[in-house]
């Protein structure tokens, strides 16, 4: 399969959708002092090995001129120390001129009201390149981000996998709506299939079906309304989305033990044709594209937006995404120096990412790829035909209020708490 050049004409933005309401303490100084910088220098989290690996790639290569007048410098730092790291440098007027956006969105919401975060809506339009960036990544930084705040380095669109075998053997078509899901996973029951694979011990997994629910009932601003403070999710169509999910459990099919289901586990059921449907994200790839982990094969997983639900304010095309950690830039050295790292980057980093990293990134692809596996190349049209996304169930939450969700989601689906308990639990933490 090969992926080539696409040319987007981006229509206007979505309006920024503000950031979650966290309690961080403002950084120091205002947006007046920059380090000035000789070099390309990008501040990131040792976790993240992948992007300094493109960055290298490209400054060897389509970005050589580049590097010669800016060399690429990149310093590390824990990720747990990432935040304390941006607000010392921010206060310093130190940023360097790449930096890892904080791990919480309100703290680069704060670096950018006092001036240090480029606005690269701004920044890219003035270059002539924003339509180098896929709308579907805007979408989902605005969200997170209140702004165009942040690159797409990493982009990762989540929805439900399923397996096409199973599907075809029992007679089940991909399911447009949550009745057509819910009646796929009667007819997989009976004929002693496990619906569903999801990791009650990580319970994310779980709550992100309840956030894909409330989008699809009550439209892409349901959870944004929580945080703005114009509906709790103790309102009954709230609680709705919960008793959806609780409903699934209900039935029993997540499977024995979903409490104890791990990660790895709840891969391994579906990859070895143990269950035919699971939610995951387009990180799930390495495992869909090797062979060795991936037992039922490439050519018979299917991936769907999660259903839209009857009568319901959003709808499946509204795609659930994250950008990982992103990348963003200094507002204050922002220059005729920097620019031109900036615009190779733009221009450059998707397809490089793709063919070395096999890695989908929210930028367009502008070379061909060779030898891309079908699935990624699925998620990848997926992703360029996407013009607004949604974000997950504690995306806009407090540190207390997302542990006290993920904690609380497997007992939700096995009966020991109710819909009602799990949201007021959830809320009250907000």
């Amino acid at each position: 399969m090969r992926l080539t050049r696409k040319t987007l004409t981006r229509s206007a933005m979505v309006a920024a959708a503000g950031t979650a309401a966290l309690s961080l303490a403002a950084c120091s100084g205002g947006g007046g002092g920059a380090a000035s910088s000789d070099a390309l220098s990008l501040l990131i989290n040792v976790e993240n090995a992948e992007i300094p690996a493109v960055l290298e790639t490209l400054a060897d290569g389509a970005c050589s001129a580049e590097a010669e007048a800016m060399p690429l410098e990149i310093e590390t730092t824990p990720q747990t120390n990432l935040d304390q790291q941006l607000q010392l440098q921010a206060g310093q007027g130190a940023l360097p001129v790449l930096f890892s956006a904080g791990n919480a969105p309100s703290l680069t919401a704060e670096l950018a009201d006092a001036g240090h975060v480029a606005d690269f809506e701004q920044v890219l339009g003035d270059l002539g390149i924003a339509d180098q960036i896929e709308p579907a990544a805007v979408s989902t930084i605005e969200s997170l981000y209140g702004g165009f705040r942040a690159l797409p380095f990493e982009y990762n669109v989540e929805g439900i996998w399923y397996n096409k075998q199973i599907f075809a053997e029992n007679g089940i078509d991909e399911p447009q709506t949550f009745g057509d899901m819910v009646a796929a996973a009667e007819t997989l029951s009976a004929a002693g299939v496990q619906p569903f694979s999801a990791s009650g011990e990580q319970g994310w997994p779980i709550t992100r079906l309840i956030s894909s629910y409330l989008f699809r009932d009550l439209g892409p601003d349901a959870l944004q309304k929580v945080a703005d403070g114009e509906a709790k999710l103790t309102d009954p169509e709230y609680v709705a989305a919960a008793q959806a999910i609780a409903d699934l459990g209900a039935e029993g099919w997540f499977g024995e033990g979903v409490g104890s289901i791990d990660m790895a586990t709840s891969e391994n059921q579906f990859l070895n044709g143990s269950a035919a449907m699971f939610y995951m994200g387009s990180w799930f790839l390495s495992g869909l594209n090797d062979p060795e982990m991936n037992q039922i094969g490439a050519e018979n997983v299917g991936f769907m937006p999660f259903p839209g639900v009857e009568g319901g304010a959003g709808d499946r095309s509204q795609l659930a995404a994250n950008v990982g950690l992103p990348v963003t830039m200094n507002a204050n050295l922002v220059n005729d120096d920097t620019t031109p790292w900036l615009e190779c980057i733009v221009e450059n980093y998707g397809s490089t990412a793709l063919e070395q990293e096999n890695r989908v990134s929210g930028f367009a692809l502008n070379e061909e790829v060779a030898d891309v596996p079908e699935l990624t190349q699925m998620v990848q049209e997926q992703v360029a035909e996407t013009d607004t996304t949604v974000l997950w169930f504690e995306a806009l939450f407090s540190a207390e209020a997302t542990a006290t969700s993920q904690r609380n989601a497997a007992p939700l689906v096995t009966g020991s708490i109710s819909p009602e308990e799990f949201m007021e639990m959830v809320q009250a933490d907000l």
